[in-house]
């Protein structure tokens, strides 16, 4: 039997990463996280993670935080917890276009990557584009004045949550595998047709104006720095997505 512990066990990726690993059987998995009755831990502080990680072979590394330089800190918890517990396989949940889009956030996500690429441990690192729950808050967002005010130009490419967690749960089940190919949503749609797409399913009425915002950030974001088009091997649409749960 496989030790598998999932980090941010609890949260929106990490919930259905958990379910699916149990329900593949013949694991052990370990749902990590500061609320959780079993393994409670504290990755910034390093709180109870000795305990959570001892016997485990494999990680799979959900938990983050909008916290300037906690992933970090974080991360390096993690791994030396992982290197004197002697697990085998860390597998990572990253981002496309970390490295081409200036937030600091994305700028610690790199530099997590950085970190388990020079741990010495055995990882595989998958990223993915936007799951559909962060699409539908930006389009919700953006329709809470009379008139909805979209960015022109900025393209996501969002994926469902659930496609994005079994492709960790494959992933984690097998062999080390460093950067694997990035997985990306089945379509590119614009911050105006995202917008447009959540006020039809929730039956409200706003007029949809685009405006050219500047600065560095808004040019990554326009010249594609979110979208990775070549890997669009999602099958869940964004239309389906938030026709479910708009309303």
């Amino acid at each position: 039997m496989t030790t598998i512990l999932v980090t941010g066990g609890t949260g929106t990726l990490g919930r259905f990463v958990t379910e699916r690993l149990r329900a593949s059987g013949g694991h052990e998995v370990r749902e990590l996280s500061r609320r959780s009755e079993q393994y409670p831990v504290d990755l910034r502080t390093g709180a109870g993670l000795a305990d959570a990680v001892a016997g485990a072979e494999v990680i799979v590394h959900c938990a983050s935080t909008q916290k300037s330089g906690a992933d970090v800190e974080a991360a390096r918890h993690l791994i030396d917890a992982a290197r004197t517990a002697g697990v085998r396989h860390l597998v990572y949940i990253s981002i496309v276009g970390i490295d081409r889009v200036p937030l600091g956030y994305y700028r610690t996500k790199l530099q997590v990557e950085r970190l388990i690429e020079e741990s010495g441990l055995g990882f595989t690192i998958l990223r993915t584009t936007q799951f559909h729950d962060l699409a539908l808050t930006f389009a919700r967002g953006l329709t809470k004045l009379p008139v909805a005010l979209a960015p022109t130009g900025v393209r996501l490419q969002p994926v469902a949550v659930d496609e994005v967690a079994g492709r960790l749960v494959e992933l984690a089940l097998g062999d080390p595998a460093g950067h694997v190919p990035e997985m990306g949503g089945p379509e590119v749609l614009s911050l105006e047709a995202l917008v447009r797409a959540y006020l039809r399913a929730s039956g409200k009425r706003r007029p949809v104006l685009g405006v050219r915002v500047p600065g560095r950030l808004f040019g990554a974001l326009r010249a594609g720095g979110l979208l990775t088009p070549e890997h669009a091997v999602g099958e869940g649409t964004f239309g389906e997505f938030v026709g479910r749960t708009a309303r």
